[in-house]
């Protein structure tokens, strides 16, 4: 087994990772700020083709419902509003972002089907509580950004981890704790400071897995019952997937009952089809 890393070893690697548009990293920085000049950075973003016709495609696709074809960044600004089509253009960015196929075992495909699934989740989740569905998409996607971080920089200690995962039968973020010594929490958080995420985002990335810590937020809550809802409904198509334990004090938090979980399960996949048909092709 190698060498075990540290929260610094992870630190030091981010500045070799792909960067987001400059354009994507203003949005994220802006998340949390009302006075954004929403037109100059509808322009900005309109000068990077393959990033408007994505973030587009999923402005018109039945998710938003919109009656109208939209066809500039202005346009979906103006009919979905300034939040929604910042978490477009975001989930267009980051899915584009990573190279795949660096570390062996790692299903690159796997993991974005299960990042979106959760995205949407987390948003129909987020509209039963009336909390905001756009901060609860973007968490939803981003939570496990800390895996990529992991593949991207340190492939060969990843493939261990998977390796020992599948050999004990065990959830992920035991294997990355006990073969790399940090998880994908640490290293989410490493990035959420290095790209400027805004404080909600780095709350729900940093307590996914533990929502019952203090402080961890009410998004975490959200982030964390969705992110076993979409392991349950296996829709990242994983086998010998393990459905991770869920939090009662989340659960609860949620209040939902058994009739409102069932039609969440099925606008979740319904969601998680149209939104994958988008940013996965």
């Amino acid at each position: 087994m190698s060498n075990t890393l540290s929260y610094d070893d992870v630190v030091r690697t981010l500045d070799d990772l792909p960067s987001l548009p400059a354009v994507v990293m203003e949005l994220l920085n802006s998340i949390d700020q009302e006075d954004v000049d929403i037109s100059v950075l509808a322009k900005k973003v309109s000068y990077d083709q393959a990033l408007t016709a994505k973030t587009l495609r999923l402005a018109n696709s039945s998710l938003y419902g919109l009656q109208v074809k939209v066809t500039t960044i202005q346009q979906a600004i103006t009919y979905l509003g300034f939040q929604t089509t910042r978490n477009l253009i975001t989930a267009a960015a980051v899915t584009g972002c990573f190279a795949e196929g660096h570390c062996p075992g790692f299903d690159h495909k796997a993991f974005w089907r299960h990042s979106i699934a959760t995205a949407a989740c987390a948003k129909v989740l987020a509209r039963q509580m009336r909390f905001n569905q756009d901060y609860a998409f973007t968490a939803g996607l981003l939570h496990d950004i800390g895996r990529l971080v992991l593949v991207s920089c340190f492939p060969n200690h990843y493939s261990e981890a998977i390796a020992w995962r599948e050999q004990h039968d065990a959830y992920m973020l035991d294997a990355e704790r006990t073969v790399l010594g940090v998880d994908h929490v640490d290293a989410g958080l490493a990035l959420a400071e290095h790209w400027n995420f805004s404080d909600t985002m780095r709350l729900a990335i940093g307590g996914h897995h533990d929502p019952e810590a203090p402080g961890a937020g009410f998004l975490a809550a959200i982030i964390h019952v969705a992110d076993a809802i979409v392991h349950a409904l296996d829709l990242a198509q994983v086998q010998d997937d393990l459905v991770p334990p869920v939090s009662t004090v989340a659960w609860t938090a949620l209040g939902l009952d058994e009739e409102i979980y069932l039609q969440i399960f099925r606008e979740t996949e319904l969601q998680y089809e149209e939104i994958s048909m988008v940013l996965l092709t």
